[in-house]
């Protein structure tokens, strides 16, 4: 475990706020908070590939580079993402790479079972994702087909993809356009093997994984491929126990988790107009981010001490019912102030645990689920969790600040969370960044900052925060909610009062 602790305490109240504590360790630290854990997530579901991030070469009226929509480029570009993990979810164990190259007019067209039956054409595919990759200057992370696929079929994808010359599927990739190689590094062995992608036992898959995995590169992994394995829904501590007992360290990487905020899989709620009562119920769902990650590191630990592989959380985020009108397996939902507080408390627990946390995605990017960017035919508008995303990138690849943080209570309807969740981070110039977050549907909260070890002298600030937790942007108010410059902080000498309004996420910079 990091030297983190959070502790939760119960102030008096005073003048109407609950005084916070945070003490930064500005000299210490010892592990990087990889840039992978801000990574992202595009499915062949619903308008996040078709209409979100592609919209066909010969579109003469949303202007694009070789199909993709240059106003997304540009905003995932400012967000610096790290890897775009693609073509599913559910979608990836139903689809075969090979329907997806060569001339687009002869490519064929499957059925998305998955999402809505509609028919897809595959005029996306592996180049256009890969090269899409390039625009956006992020990494690919591909999954493989494990569910309806053949071992034979993800060796010829890996070849595909990587191998400079002189093999049957190089000689294929430069027939269809590409002489160089891509050179992939992330693998998905599969997707949610214990459902959609194949309802397996974690002991069959973990014996389906191995033979994936074995082919998937050569004996001395030589290529420098990360393998990750399908891994636990939630709670479901047996199936991280199963892989990291029965898969051998030199064949694995990483290995999954997938988590969502949902208030409840029968009855979600809506993406906009809830009751406070359901805003503190997803808050305890994302909250409960923290044990699911310290549990299943817990058991990691016990067979992997040296920390080699990954616990990969990559699918993440909140879940309500889809908007009205819309279809309701595209899964398409609006976004508010209330998704932003989800984003701010993940990324601070995946910071705090960046020992074992070092891949992470969003489910999803674009006009699915808690998307960073929504699209309407030409229009496009960031969402509040693209700002707090972008507020987070200072923390990529920066060394990790152990904290201890003593908070107050956000309490509704006899319950209590944590109110103000923290985390801080050095990078390479010395500058020191610390976000905070302040759940609280109705008060602020007074943060008592304590920087050791190190001094400052100029301090700077950003906040995220709105008049309503419902507030989201909208096609005709695109800009109602995004970041402004926070002051509300005083210092004395080498302690910050930092003030934090309800329902906020703020990023202070000290250098």
């Amino acid at each position: 475990m990091l030297p983190v602790v959070v502790a939760l305490t119960i102030f008096q109240w005073t003048a109407g706020a609950q005084p916070v504590s945070l003490m930064v360790n500005a000299d210490q630290g010892e592990h990087t908070i990889s840039r992978h854990i801000y990574g992202h997530f595009a499915e062949h579901l619903g308008r996040c590939i078709y209409g979100g991030f592609y919209v066909g070469e010969d579109n003469a009226s949303i202007p694009n580079t070789n199909g993709v929509r240059n106003d997304v480029i540009k905003a995932l570009k400012d967000l610096d993402i790290p890897n775009l993990r693609w073509p599913g979810g559910c979608f990836a164990d139903t689809y075969h790479w090979k329907d997806g190259i060569g001339p687009k007019s002869e490519r064929p067209t499957l059925v998305n079972r998955w999402w809505g039956g509609v028919l897809e054409d595959n005029s996306f595919g592996t180049h256009d994702f890969l090269n899409m990759c390039e625009l956006l200057g992020t990494e690919p992370y591909m999954a493989a087909n494990v569910g309806s696929g053949t071992v034979q079929e993800l060796i010829d994808w890996v070849q595909y993809v990587s191998h400079p010359k002189d093999s049957p599927m190089a000689e294929l990739r430069k027939q269809n356009g590409r002489e160089e190689p891509w050179k992939v590094k992330f693998w998905g062995i599969g997707n949610e093997a214990w459902g959609c992608g194949g309802n397996m036992r974690p002991e069959y898959y973990a014996d389906v994984y191995r033979k994936y995995a074995t082919f998937t590169s050569d004996w001395s992994n030589s290529d420098g491929i990360f393998r990750i394995a399908s891994g636990a829904s939630d709670d479901d501590y047996h199936w991280t126990e199963v892989m990291m007992r029965d898969i051998n360290r030199n064949l694995i990487e990483g290995i999954a988790l997938h988590h969502y905020s949902v208030i409840d899989w029968s009855a979600k709620g809506p993406a906009t107009g809830f009751s406070e009562e359901q805003y503190f119920t997803t808050m305890q769902r994302a909250w409960n981010m923290e044990e699911l990650v310290t549990r299943h590191s817990t058991i990691m630990d016990r067979y992997d001490p040296q920390k080699r592989v990954a616990l990969v959380v990559d699918e993440w985020g909140g879940w309500y019912n889809v908007e009205p009108g819309t279809n309701g397996a595209f899964l398409y939902q609006q976004n508010t102030m209330r998704d932003a507080m989800i984003a701010g408390i993940t990324l601070n627990i995946f910071n705090n645990h960046c020992d074992r946390v070092r891949v992470a995605n969003l489910a999803q990017t674009i006009n699915v689920l808690q998307a960073v960017i929504l699209t309407d035919e030409e229009k496009m508008l960031l969402t509040p969790t693209y700002h707090v995303m972008r507020m987070y990138k200072a923390h990529q690849d920066a060394t990790l600040l152990p904290i201890s943080l003593q908070s107050g209570e956000y309490q509704f309807g006899g319950k209590s969370l944590p109110a103000v969740h923290a985390s801080a981070s050095r990078d390479d110039e010395g500058t020191i960044h610390i976000s905070l977050v302040n759940i609280d549907a109705e008060k602020e909260n007074t943060v008592q900052v304590t920087l050791h070890g190190a001094g400052f002298e100029q301090i700077s600030g950003e906040i995220l925060t709105s008049a309503k937790i419902t507030d989201h942007n909208t096609f005709d108010q695109p800009d109602k909610v995004q970041p402004t410059t926070f002051r509300r902080f005083t210092r004395e000498g080498s302690t910050l009062n930092v003030t934090l309004p309800p329902f906020s996420v703020v990023m202070l910079t000290l250098k």
